[in-house]
């Protein structure tokens, strides 16, 4: 977990010919050169490169980053374990990929043609004749099936590809160029999701083996690098293609300049910062307010040895927060979940812990015009009333705003509405303990991942214990902590809960009713609402933006009105920290990862172009 709500993490593109321009939910319009959603398409048939690459950026040196944590397994599908990082984007690449400086358009990659059926109930790829993978075998019709029937079908597979793709119903070869997938319902945005998510995998890569075996098996893709070496926990070391097939496009013009990209894996954040100050690694994007604040000093930084910078973005950033698990007894009734919202003093942590650098999550989509915001609109009422006899009646007024602590409210202030309403949820201070009927004491555990947290849990806990309630806090090993979230096995946890800059089918996998049960998808607070389902499901058949504007708003302010988490805090700014080595495009991408971003379009300088 993070200190902010990380950015929707771009898996490091770039794309090339065909944009599909959908002008309505009731007409769509084709071209042969890529897709586009709600929007005209910003790069036109044949373009030389994106805006925000070089494309004459020299190739060479060694790239060393700080991998995440751990990793146990080298295959990125399986949902046991931990996926090493840069296998999924260096190694296995998709379909099509997304451009950076627009909200949802995709340039064709290992595909170089579409057809979208008039009904949109199937979509047809034409595969790249020219695409290989790293061993020099052909990109086939058969690597693409395979890899859908084993995504959507593998029961070691995550479950997140048969959530996002759920709607698709079969893959069919037409010939050896040429494959459909049909779906069962029109879903406006499965030909993106089919794009950018489905990842292609070699058909003999696998082999006779069963695909769960193939965890460790160094993997073969069609991807810019090749995985050379690693040593599982430790280190990751990839090296560039020199014989890529997809080089020369206009869509990698510029991209992946690095001979070699190193990962190597600190378990301790704090560990991880020395070693960066040290010359282990090159680039660092940092999460950590304090770190950032106050550790990020001394004579390398003084120089400009190392630089520091805050670098804007245009990412929607979600929400994070303290997520209650509503399957416990303790989190069912909402009076409580809202009182623990009260309990939580996020202008005193900003300052006193965050040195004022975030601004408080007010919507599942902040940082968008997508956030419910004032009064509720005409159209959004509409799509609620259906609902009106379950939903909270707040949520026809006002959007909700969490509690503050400025004057003249005060953290005594809502501690106190907080008791109210415990009380009338069962709850009593008494024998210096928040107790119901039976006398059994409100007490639970929040699960951390990173022991950088435990500040901001400390403070809570602090106001928590004011109004008679005890939360343990502890931090444990990421493999133990991974395995203990996606099976539920929780109290509390942090969560972030980022978005695309277009939401859709991944929300059902986060919030809908069907997915609360199940262990792997990320309904981690167990959302069971038949309101909240209903306007998933209408976001996944609709490309009309104004339409898309108002369900997730009423989405939105039903989320928050249920409190399934006490909401925390986020950055619009990428705050990165980079050893003096590096160069880079003038004109920066508006929807971007940190990292992903520096891998794809940054290079080095003369001095640092030789591998080490």
């Amino acid at each position: 977990m993070s200190l902010n709500n990380k950015p929707v993490k771009h898996k490091h593109f770039v794309s090339f010919v065909f944009l599909l321009l959908f002008i309505s939910i009731s007409k769509l319009a084709f071209a042969d050169y890529g897709i586009a959603y709600g929007y005209a398409p910003k790069y036109k048939k044949g373009f030389s490169h994106f805006d925000y690459v070089n494309p004459d950026a020299p190739k060479g040196g060694r790239l060393d980053l700080n991998g995440s944590m751990t990793f146990d397994r080298l295959n990125p599908y399986l949902l046991k374990g931990v996926g090493a990082d840069g296998v999924d984007g260096l190694v296995f690449e998709t379909l099509m990929e997304q451009s950076l400086d627009e909200p949802y358009s995709f340039y064709g990659l290992l595909a170089d043609d579409i057809i979208i059926a008039e009904d949109g109930l199937s979509v047809t790829y034409h595969i790249n004749q020219k695409a290989r993978f790293s061993d020099g075998t052909p990109v086939t019709v058969e690597d693409v099936k395979f890899s859908f029937d084993t995504l959507m079908t593998n029961k070691y597979v995550h479950p997140a590809y048969k959530i996002v793709l759920g709607s698709v119903q079969e893959a069919v070869i037409l010939d050896k160029e040429n494959i459909c997938f049909n779906f069962s319902k029109n879903n406006a945005k499965l030909p993106m999701l089919l794009s950018s998510y489905l990842s292609i995998l070699p058909k003999h890569w696998v082999g006779e083996q069963k695909f769960e075996d193939t965890a460790t098996k160094i993997p073969v893709g069609s991807g810019p690098y090749i995985l050379d070496s690693y040593d599982t926990g430790k280190q990751l070391k990839f090296r560039r293609n020199p014989d890529y097939w997809a080089k020369d496009l206009g869509i990698r013009k510029g991209m992946y300049n690095f001979d070699q990209v190193v990962y190597k894996y600190f378990r301790d954040s704090t560990i991880a910062l020395e070693a960066l100050k040290a010359g282990e690694y090159d680039f660092r994007h940092e999460y950590n307010s304090k770190m950032w604040a106050r550790d990020y000093t001394g004579r390398i930084f003084k120089n400009k040895q190392i630089i520091k910078a805050n670098i804007p973005h245009h990412n929607s950033v979600g929400i994070q927060g303290f997520v209650f698990n509503t399957r416990k007894d303790i989190f069912k009734d909402k009076r409580v979940r809202e009182a623990l919202i009260y309990a939580f003093d996020f202008e005193w942590a900003n300052r006193m812990l965050f040195y004022n650098q975030y601004k408080r999550n007010n919507s599942y989509f902040s940082n968008t015009e997508l956030a419910a915001r004032g009064p509720i609109s005409k159209r959004e009422r509409e799509l609620l009333e259906p609902f009106k006899d379950i939903l909270d009646p707040r949520v026809f007024g006002n959007a909700w705003e969490p509690p503050k602590t400025t004057p003249p409210s005060s953290l005594r202030q809502n501690l106190r509405k907080a008791l109210k309403l415990l009380k009338a949820a069962g709850w009593e201070y008494r024998d210096r303990a928040l107790r119901n009927k039976q006398g059994k004491t409100f007490k639970f555990d929040l699960l951390l991942a990173q022991k950088a947290f435990e500040r901001i849990a400390a403070s809570y806990a602090r106001n928590l214990k004011k109004l008679g309630i005890t939360m343990n806090y502890r931090t444990v090993d990421y493999a133990l902590y991974k395995r203990r979230v996606e099976t539920k096995k929780f109290d509390m946890i942090v969560t972030s809960y980022s978005e695309s800059q277009v939401p859709g089918n991944e929300l059902i996998g986060r919030w809908h009713s069907k997915m609360a049960d199940l262990d792997g998808p990320a309904n981690y607070p167990s959302i069971k609402n038949k309101a909240v389902d209903s306007l998933l499901e209408q976001l996944s058949k609709t490309t009309d933006w104004d339409k898309i504007v108002a369900l997730t708003r009423a989405l939105d302010r039903v989320l928050l009105s249920e409190f399934y988490l006490v909401p925390h805090w986020y950055i619009s700014t990428h705050r990165i920290a980079y050893w003096d080595k590096f160069e880079f495009p003038k004109t920066l991408p508006k929807y971007f990862s940190a990292e992903g971003w520096m891998l794809s379009t940054w290079w080095f300088k003369p001095e640092y172009r030789t591998s080490k």
